[in-house]
């Protein structure tokens, strides 16, 4: 797994419970997938936390190569697209 000095210095410092294999699931089997205008690549995707009963929704932000990890965050805006 490929990350940015910014994920471990920052976000794992802000965020300590998203674990790294959470970042590299979402990424292999994404519920939605979209490319930044800064060609960063965000990946949605479910992920159980311990102890809670219903799946969140994990985005995860790599750099353009779409496999080095910059960023993660519980997405709580997530809405799934209704056919």
């Amino acid at each position: 797994m490929k990350t940015t000095p910014y994920f471990y210095e920052q976000v794992r410092r802000k965020r300590p419970y998203i674990e790294p294999a959470w970042c590299v699931a979402v990424i292999a089997s994404p519920l939605r997938r979209g490319e930044q205008s800064d060609g960063r690549i965000r990946f949605w995707g479910e992920v159980a936390l311990p102890g809670e009963n219903e799946s969140r929704i994990l985005r995860v932000v790599t750099l353009d190569d779409g496999e080095t990890i910059h960023n993660a965050f519980l997405d709580h805006g997530f809405r799934r697209k209704v056919p």
